[in-house]
């Protein structure tokens, strides 16, 4: 029994790192670990997203489907049914997955599939839907919910975490093009931290995602920040950038500012802006 647990966790393990080496990155949150951090099917196909415990507990998680909409601060809403649009009902309707629901031994992977089947006739554009893992929390002894229940106090409370990751998952339908700008960027200071505020658009039909990168005037990369998605529905956001005072002396003055495709994507330009910062 405990050479079978210590392969399992050897297997998990060589999964892991699997995962964190590949060209799609993979993203934690309490006890789980999912991988890729987005999915993007073009037209008709299939593709998998692993699951995997990296804690020293079985663990459930619940998986579910949501519509987000992105605001221009880069936050995400969640869309009510009724408010739903179209095209919104309409990605979530073509995408499907299984299983619903996982129970994960420590070190454990488990992959959920998914499967794209566009209806005829789908317009061109990008479709989106968030994928969300949520743990389930494990039931609570009965023993232990008596002795609670029979506190000193006679009131007893007990808040349990629940953990989740959310991955957006794209549909594209046709030749969709794009294309990034940078408006423009200031430093904003407050008594708990400095951020350089950078203003960016999107035009075309679909989504863009990259890496900031910042260079001062001798050409020194000062700052890079990873993942930031312009989506569809916002034609223009605002990133920010926390910088530390050294990174601020190296800032002021002129600074470049490059958008482009992770490298693992090729690292194309997507836009450029040289910016003054005082």
């Amino acid at each position: 029994m405990k050479l079978v647990s210590v392969l399992r966790r050897a297997a998990g393990a060589a999964v892991l790192l699997g995962l964190m080496a590949s060209v799609n990155p993979a993203r934690a949150q309490g006890d789980l670990l999912v991988a890729p951090t987005r999915v993007i099917i073009n037209g008709a196909g299939n593709a998998e997203v692993v699951l995997s415990n990296i804690g020293d507990k079985p663990a459930t998680y619940r998986i579910s489907l949501e519509l987000r909409r992105m605001e221009e601060s880069g936050d995400f809403s969640e869309v009510d049914e009724t408010a739903a649009t179209q095209s919104e009902r309409t990605a979530r309707d073509m995408v499907r997955f299984a299983p619903r629901r996982v129970t994960l031994l420590p070190g454990q992977p488990q992959a959920v599939r998914l499967s794209v089947r566009p209806p005829e006739g789908l317009p061109d554009g990008e479709y989106r839907v968030h994928m969300s893992f949520r743990a389930i929390p494990a039931a609570q002894p009965a023993e232990a919910a008596e002795e609670a229940a029979t506190s000193a106090s006679g009131v007893s409370i007990k808040l349990t975490p629940i953990y989740g990751i959310t991955i957006p998952v794209f549909v594209r339908q046709g030749r969709l093009e794009a294309q990034a700008a940078i408006a423009g960027a200031r430093l904003v200071r407050s008594e708990k931290q400095s951020l350089l505020e950078v203003d960016m658009t999107r035009t075309g039909k679909r989504s863009v995602y990259g890496e900031l990168i910042g260079r001062n005037s001798r050409g020194e990369v000062v700052f890079s920040l990873r993942g930031i998605a312009i989506y569809p529905e916002v034609g223009r956001r605002k990133v920010h950038v926390q910088l530390n005072s050294e990174q601020i002396a190296k800032i002021l003055g002129p600074l470049k500012l490059e958008y482009r495709d992770l490298p693992e994507n090729g690292g194309a330009l997507l836009a450029e802006a040289t910016v003054t910062v005082s």
